[in-house]
């Protein structure tokens, strides 16, 4: 095993598919020089593989997205990087009008196999560069989702979405980029719908994605050495597809789900979770299920005032003693 920060895992992850398919490309803003790519994560790769495949583009988000898109109708496989998942708004009807439903309207002749990497999630960097959109895209029928939490997932469910064959937005939250875990030196993937099972639990059942994955574990731990509870904590890895099957099945045994994300809490990913899992385990479910989100406000760039704001150690730990009546 190698320990990679979720920056390297990522590289590794295009560099690999990279040498294995002459048609695979890459193209953003600042992908070859500069900033190399999103926090770093392009560097070195047009020395390896040259400017016709590592493309760099205007700041125009709209082309980037129509360049992927028509690559891909040309039987390319394409990588299109978003610098900040702030402005697939400029590019919305490149992804949800045409990208999505690409397939479906020209009877299958097209095939858009593209991913669409994009950093987001509050890093101090002010209100336009710190929002989580998954729930927009959740609503529309032909996009995929990955929100890896950790270094193994994202060179895994990389791998599956480049040869996934359907449009994938590939969510990397920027604080993630320099935490590191244990990847395999072998060539593996991680299956898209298939959520893992952090730890074993009892009395409560704690699902997240991406940078709350590992916030919520802080927070259980600690309200596990305060009092004598046992909670299971569930990765999603991906919102759609989405492992309804593994949710089930531990809230039958645990009769108590919270469902935490750090985009707001209005019409959020934890909405559309809550609402399939009242209709799917009402039986088995011995008190509401609990949505934990930011506050339906702007995130501010002040990290003391986000505070106020975001989902954090601290606030999860008080909402689940609250929610167990401990």
């Amino acid at each position: 095993m190698l320990k990679l920060s979720y920056r390297d895992a990522i590289r590794s992850a295009i560099v690999e598919e990279m040498r294995k398919d002459p048609d695979l490309i890459l193209i953003g803003e600042e992908i070859r020089s500069g900033y190399q790519g999103c926090f770093g994560v392009t560097k070195g790769l047009c020395d390896e593989f040259g400017p016709d495949r590592i493309i760099d583009m205007p700041i125009s988000e709209a082309s980037i997205i129509g360049a992927a898109l028509g690559a891909s109708m040309l039987g390319l496989k394409t990588i299109a990087e978003i610098m900040f998942e702030d402005f697939i708004t400029v590019c919305f009807d490149g992804v949800v009008n045409q990208a999505a439903k690409l397939r479906t309207i020209s009877g299958g002749q097209f095939v858009p196999n593209m991913v669409i990497r994009t950093p987001g999630g509050a890093g101090g960097l002010g209100v336009q560069h710190s929002q989580c959109l998954e729930s927009i895209f959740m609503h529309f029928p032909g996009l995929y989702i990955a929100a890896p939490s950790n270094a193994y997932d994202a060179k895994g469910l990389l791998k599956t979405a480049i040869n996934y064959g359907h449009p994938v937005l590939f969510f990397e939250h920027q604080r993630l980029y320099n935490t590191e875990s244990e990847v395999p030196e072998h060539d593996y993937t991680v299956e898209f719908g298939r959520a893992k099972k952090v730890k074993e639990g009892k009395d409560l059942t704690v699902a997240a994605f991406s940078y709350m994955t590992g916030v919520a574990a802080e927070a259980i731990e600690r309200v596990e050495n305060d009092y004598k509870v046992s909670i299971e904590l569930i990765d999603l890895r991906t919102l759609v597809p989405l492992d309804y099957g593994l949710l089930i099945g531990s809230v039958k045994k645990t009769s108590r789900i919270i469902i935490i994300e750090e985009g707001v809490l209005r019409a959020g990913v934890s909405s559309e979770i809550a609402a399939n899992l009242q209709e799917m385990c009402f039986d088995w479910l011995d008190a509401p299920v609990k949505r934990i989100a930011s506050r339906n406000f702007l995130i501010p760039i002040s990290p003391l005032m986000s505070e106020g704001v975001l989902p954090g150690v601290n606030s999860i730990y008080r909402d689940i003693v609250d929610y167990l009546s401990l």
